[in-house]
């Protein structure tokens, strides 16, 4: 099992600690309701250094993270940034991911944590076709998020007016230590926030520093249980669990980020044939009516007949309900829809609902 650059903190912080994508991580300190509510209510911050991170540089570059990913990267400004999916041809998902426009020439990708190896060996199939240099920084980034309403107060404290005038979805670079790290307005959680990436050596040091700027706005660390809640109130899809490679970006509800109209990308053909002849199922949201959690794998009934599975399923602290994701017929993916829960032996009735399930109030 490899450790994070802050496994040192999450032990002095007397977090419980278990196994993730080949990690070992805090999956709570507190307690995953506490962490929750402190992301929703005032701000938590996670290390998610686990997390895969290459650059990808050259002439090229453009053309090869346009070719490999779904969006359309061309929409992007220098320190914009994009959530995306690397598809395979048959359109199905290899993965999701944030792209990071650096210059014309160079972009950095952030993929989960899991799949690192096996991305990095999809997109190096495809190097010698573009002029480019691909490398794996993962072991060499450590990356902290900075979740919730505070957490502008908490970054500003540190790196002053950058964090306030910084746009979702945007960039910027920050001095620390006379050290140089990437700060982004980005997230997965559903609320404001930011993600920053830095030297391990220095990631320590970071960590304790904006516990400290945001103690007075009642900072807390937060596990991967409450990184899981969040992200499921907020509809952000899981991969391995909402989407993998036997479905695809429209099938997963990510039509959003699948520019069909781009021109050529890897899937694009098998996506719009897929569009043209209509989807026959769809990853989408349900409340439980009767009491129940729905949990990962759980059978979901319509009128006796199993009909699909449950992808993400939750106690959701904030709303105070229990969600789940499941894959369903398209023609029972839409609101409204009485479903029923396969939990343990018993069959526990659903609500189809739209999502996301929360939403944060804009400023």
């Amino acid at each position: 099992m490899k450790k994070t650059p802050l496994y040192d903190q999450h032990e002095k912080l007397g977090a419980k600690i278990v196994e993730f994508a080949g990690f070992l991580m805090p999956v709570q300190y507190k307690g995953v309701i506490d962490e929750h509510m402190a992301v929703r209510t005032k701000v938590g911050m996670f290390d998610v250094s686990h997390m895969g991170e290459f650059r990808v540089k050259g002439k090229q570059a453009f053309d090869f993270v346009q070719y490999l990913t779904c969006n359309d990267v061309a929409r992007l400004s220098v320190k914009q940034v994009q959530y995306s999916a690397f598809t395979t041809e048959k359109g199905t998902v290899v993965d999701d991911l944030l792209v990071y426009k650096v210059s014309d020439e160079e972009y950095l990708l952030v993929v989960n944590a899991a799949n690192i190896d096996k991305d990095f060996a999809h997109l190096s199939k495809f190097t010698d076709k573009f002029d480019v240099e691909l490398t794996n920084e993962s072991d060499d980034t450590a990356q902290m998020a900075i979740q919730g309403p505070k957490a502008e107060d908490t970054m500003f404290k540190l790196f002053g007016e950058v964090a306030k005038t910084m746009k979702f979805y945007w960039f910027d670079y920050v001095e620390y230590k006379g050290q140089t790290c990437l700060l982004s307005r980005t997230g997965y959680t559903g609320e404001d926030g930011f993600e920053i990436y830095c030297s391990p050596e220095i990631a320590s040091d970071l960590w304790n520093d904006i516990l400290k700027a945001g103690e007075e706005f009642g900072i807390q660390p937060c596990g991967l249980g409450a990184r899981d809640t969040l992200r499921l109130e907020a509809r952000m899809n899981l991969y391995g669990n909402d989407m993998d490679e036997t479905t695809t970006v429209l099938e997963a509800g990510l039509g959003w980020i699948c520019k069909l109209d781009k021109g050529e990308f890897l899937g694009r053909e098998a996506l719009l044939k897929q569009k043209e002849e209509g989807l026959k199922k769809k990853l989408y949201g349900f409340e439980m009516v009767d009491k129940g959690i729905p949990r990962h794998g759980y059978p979901v009934y319509k009128d006796g007949e199993e009909v699909g599975v449950v992808t993400s399923g939750s106690y959701a602290p904030f709303l105070k309900k229990n969600i789940g994701l499941a894959y369903l017929p398209i023609e029972l993916a839409k609101a409204g829809n009485e479903i029923e829960i396969g939990i343990r032996k018993k069959r526990a009735k659903a609500i189809t609902v739209k999502t996301p399930f929360y939403k944060r109030e804009k400023k």
